[in-house]
């Protein structure tokens, strides 16, 4: 979480208009970091699938998770 906290500064330093971690921008940073981008620390898994998390992810992630979640 420390690891997240301290990517979501980096971005916010670039980014101006961010009052808040509540805001949509900050939400999507959230689940690319969870659940599209791999981690060298955790072998080239994402955060979800180290959790055993298995979302069958493959090719263009985002497009799967918003497929996913317009299936349930």
């Amino acid at each position: 979480m420390e690891r997240f906290n301290g990517t979501l500064r980096e971005r916010a330093k670039v980014q101006t208009g961010w009052k808040s971690h509540g805001i949509k921008i900050a939400e999507g940073q959230k689940i690319q970091y969870d659940f599209v981008k791999p981690h060298a620390a955790l072998e080239g898994q994402t955060p979800a699938e180290r959790a055993g998390m298995d979302l069958n992810l493959e090719g263009n992630r985002w497009m799967q998770l918003i497929r996913a979640a317009k299936a349930s």
